[in-house]
């Protein structure tokens, strides 16, 4: 298990049953990075992951 599992694990039980829209999600990564740049890189990692889950290998 990865320590980043708990954090994962807290916000599945504390906000699982919610629907959220990738407009919000994309808020709160937003205000996150403002609030904390030295995470800009993992959260933009993240963001681009999210956004080609859908996409064919390119490999």
């Amino acid at each position: 298990m990865y320590f980043t599992d708990r954090g994962i694990e807290e916000l599945e039980q504390r906000r699982g049953d919610e629907q959220i829209t990738f407009e919000w999600l994309s808020e709160q990564l937003r205000t996150f990075v403002d609030l904390n740049p030295d995470f800009e890189v993992p959260v933009e990692r993240l963001a681009t992951w999210l956004a080609r889950l859908d996409d064919e290998d390119e490999e």
